[in-house]
């Protein structure tokens, strides 16, 4: 065999030998995720558990059930008992399932407060909820001059050229939205804002008159008006929106739009606790 074959051969050797093992981590790694879920439901079914009581319910040796627990206790999922070593479901668990509570109370309180508002203006009314870098509609009702209107129900939209994005946008953390501004903003129309500068200016003034416009930003055509969702404790959750054809939704009619879509989120702002 000549001194090029050889190194082909070993080289297609560790080629081969590098799947394999990456292969085989991405198993571990599955494997990993798939027990950690089960020292969840354990310590749900239980209430409580200690290590050697969840490493015979899955099977495996203490110090694997040790390190899942420290994994997990290090995010917030599981807590320890100090003076029983056991351990329990911790406060990071009760935050993530009361985001997905959030969002079902949403659109169910949401349900008469938009097919009111839609009825009133004859227009579409969504809610949105943040869903990484964007909008997600969450709930729809369609008024009676809407009818031929597309639908937003699930669609997720950017947060810069869209009404609920802005306000989104406005309330948010303002590291979390500095992030989010120092990504690309994409141009969706001739009248969609790409600059951040601009963009920051717009976000203050949602602030400051409490309802955000965007016309023509997403969609040629197309006017939204949205408001903010609060929850009991004054974050802001979501954004109800109001949108149609901006030949309805012009200069004239805007100022009756805005001021109805406030009030729609703040009747919703008031079902989600706000105020009390």
């Amino acid at each position: 065999m000549t001194r090029t074959q050889k190194q082909l051969d070993d080289s297609e050797e560790k080629a081969a030998n590098s799947e394999k093992n990456n292969g085989r981590g991405a198993a571990s790694a599955v494997q990993s995720v798939d027990r950690a879920v089960s020292v969840l439901e354990i310590l749900a079914r239980h209430g409580e558990a200690g290590v050697t009581d969840i490493a015979d319910e899955l099977d495996v040796h203490k110090s694997t059930a040790f390190r899942l627990l420290g994994v997990l206790e290090n995010r917030g999922l599981v807590a320890q008992a100090k003076d029983r070593g056991k351990y329990y479901l911790g406060a990071g668990v009760l935050r993530l399932a009361g985001a997905a509570a959030v969002r079902l109370d949403i659109s169910q309180e949401g349900v008469p407060v938009c097919r009111e508002t839609a009825d009133e203006l004859g227009e579409t009314v969504n809610i949105a909820v943040l869903d990484d870098d964007a909008a997600v509609n969450i709930m729809q009702a369609r008024g009676t001059a809407s009818v031929t209107a597309q639908n937003w129900l699930g669609r997720r939209t950017p947060l810069h050229a869209t009404s609920s994005g802005k306000v989104l946008l406005a309330y948010m953390p303002p590291t979390l939205r500095e992030g989010l501004l120092a990504r690309s903003l994409p141009r969706l129309t001739e009248r969609t804002i790409t600059g951040t500068s601009v963009l920051r200016g717009e976000l203050e003034a949602v602030v400051e008159q409490g309802y955000a416009v965007a016309s023509e930003e997403l969609e040629l055509g197309l006017t939204a008006v949205a408001a903010p969702i609060r929850a009991h404790d004054g974050r802001v959750i979501a954004a109800i929106s109001t949108s149609g054809p901006m030949y309805r939704l012009n200069g004239e009619r805007l100022p009756e739009v805005a001021k109805r879509t406030v009030a729609a989120g703040a009747e919703l702002s008031r079902r989600m606790g706000y105020g009390f």
